[in-house]
């Protein structure tokens, strides 16, 4: 029996707290959605920021039951973490700011002025998060930081799985253009008073690339610590490819609502919620990949942030598909290649190995209830 397939009961999953946290995320983002539907649709006034709440549920979830409810998270108040463990406190608070900016935006029946403050506030709040997380690195220390599953990994990971995410989503604007499925018209040449095109076309590349990504690591930590943090680290006891698989069917359903509403897929809703739990399955093995090479969550936010920022600035400029569900990108044929790329990176031996990369070298230290000491962190 290969060890991807071994699944020791000591190694098994606790489905009592994946079924927790399963439960708190689709139940926080169903009701958000049966609010978004009763509101008007994803056409409202101010539904970017409550889509935006949404990517932070699954994180929220998985730190909320892991600081106060799951004793052998790396994160639980009861254990010594360090300073590390502050940034799962900050990133409720910016939970918390978020959902009152969502609520004041869905009362507010479209006021321009709550509009901007609910747009504003919280990205300010997720740009002192990032510096937040820097700060920590170089206070608390790169060990102290692993411990609580914030490793930023090797830097060459970055570069090398940012430039192929870059490279992937170039090669399928190319291919839709190429096989006449989307559009090939630059549509940033106008640029704004004092910028020659060139320069506005190579400023706009490097916000996409470098700057955006960067600053928008702790809004797609929002998805990807519940998904590739928590959720994968469970999932993966049951062997690599079969815990990730599962993880990416789990990660369309939690899409589902939106599709039907018409988010990504706005002339095909029922064959996008197909069509999307294909592509986060083929995505799943891509970001599970990188955090088991890497060991890094941040790593895996980081290319989710790339993925969102390159997709759009890419439409953005005219490469946009004429149908999103027969063309590349997130329709038929993107997800055919990126069918091709899993299976490509499934030759890889490290997924025949067991567990994740995430857990901590070195069992976490008891509760002050085993020892009967003080600790604070």
């Amino acid at each position: 029996m290969t060890a991807d397939i071994e699944t020791d009961t000591h190694l098994a999953p606790d489905w009592r707290h994946v079924g927790a946290f399963l439960g708190l995320t689709f139940g926080l983002t169903y009701l958000l959605d049966l609010a978004i539907y009763l509101r008007g649709g994803l056409g409202a006034p101010g539904m970017i920021t409550i889509l935006q709440l949404q990517m932070l549920l699954p994180a929220f979830s998985a730190i909320v039951l892991g600081l106060f409810f799951f004793p052998e998270s790396p994160i639980y108040h009861g254990r010594t973490a360090g300073r590390g463990r502050w940034f799962y406190y900050y990133f409720l608070l910016l939970t918390v700011i978020y959902a009152l900016g969502a609520l004041g935006v869905y009362l507010s029946s479209g006021q321009e002025t709550i509009l901007q403050i609910a747009a504003s506030v919280p990205l300010i709040l997720s740009f002192l998060g990032l510096l937040l997380l820097v700060v920590l690195r170089f206070t608390a220390g790169r060990e102290a930081m692993a411990r609580v599953w914030l490793a930023g990994g090797n830097w060459r990971y970055w570069l090398i799985f940012g430039l192929a995410f870059i490279a992937y989503y170039v090669l399928q604007a190319v291919l839709n253009a190429l096989t006449g499925l989307g559009g090939a018209k630059l549509g940033l040449i106008l640029a704004p008073p004092g910028f020659s095109p060139a320069t506005y076309l190579i400023l706009g590349v490097v916000q996409t690339v470098l700057l955006g990504p960067i600053l928008g690591i702790v809004i797609t930590f929002g998805e990807e610590y519940g998904w590739r943090g928590y959720l994968q680290n469970e999932l993966v006891k049951l062997g690599r490819v079969r815990g990730i698989l599962l993880l990416g069917v789990i990660w369309g359903a939690w899409h589902w609502p939106i599709i039907l509403m018409g988010f990504n897929y706005p002339d095909h809703p029922l064959l996008g919620v197909l069509l999307m739990t294909l592509y986060t399955t083929g995505l799943a093995f891509v970001l599970g990949y990188a955090v088991l090479r890497s060991g890094s969550v941040l790593l895996s936010a980081f290319l989710h942030a790339v993925n969102n920022q390159v997709v759009a600035f890419i439409v953005a400029i005219g490469f946009r598909p004429f149908d999103t569900a027969f063309s590349f990108v997130i329709g038929i044929y993107g997800i055919a290649t990126l069918a091709i790329i899993a299976l490509i990176i499934l030759r890889d031996p490290i997924w025949r190995g067991k567990g994740s990369s995430l857990s901590p070298s070195e069992p976490a230290p008891a509760s002050p209830v085993e020892t009967g000491s003080h600790t604070t962190g």
